[in-house]
């Protein structure tokens, strides 16, 4: 995992969920957090990559990547490049990793058969399951280093995590 260095103020956000997917190109386990601030804004960060690929761990609202959405033109597929602007950090990968998240979380799926166009799925069902985390107040611990449940996000780290990490899809326990 690589990740690249942000200098951007970090919301305060409590982890709801860890998940991992695969990337978009399936080169690579993706594992993410969704989190919120308290003030109730869900937020998506990616937290390790067991490729070789730079990515930034800086968190971004979903009402951002809404944003990002609304400007598509209509009729012309979502790609992960109009997620760039979302982040500081500026490494290539991010965006189309983030896109990956979207899917796994059921906010995207494949637009027929262009590879690499999505389009918006019904939230609904991603909305209720974060609503449930979010009124159940079970913060949990993030798997990177010592960080608490409602810290900000780590500083950018290099090195390889093992590719065999066991970490489960969808809503983690809390640690204990």
């Amino acid at each position: 995992m690589k990740r690249s260095k942000s200098d951007v103020p970090k919301p305060t956000v409590r982890v709801l969920k860890e998940g991992t997917c695969r990337s978009l190109s399936g080169k690579s386990t993706l594992t993410y957090h969704v989190g919120c601030t308290a003030e109730s804004e869900v937020h998506f960060r990616l937290a390790d990559n067991t490729g070789d690929g730079f990515f930034s761990d800086e968190w971004v609202a979903l009402s951002a990547v809404q944003e990002a959405f609304e400007r598509q033109p209509k009729g012309k597929p979502i790609i992960s490049h109009i997620l760039y602007p979302l982040f500081q950090g500026r490494s290539l990968n991010t965006p189309a990793f983030l896109m990956a998240v979207l899917k796994a979380e059921g906010l995207v799926k494949p637009l027929g058969d262009k590879q690499r166009g999505y389009e918006r799925a019904d939230p609904a069902e991603f909305v209720a399951g974060i609503k449930k985390l979010i009124n159940s107040d079970v913060p949990l611990k993030a798997e990177e280093g010592k960080q608490s449940p409602e810290s900000t996000p780590q500083r950018a780290k290099r090195g390889k995590k093992a590719a065999d990490k066991s970490t489960s899809q969808g809503a983690s326990a809390p640690a204990s």
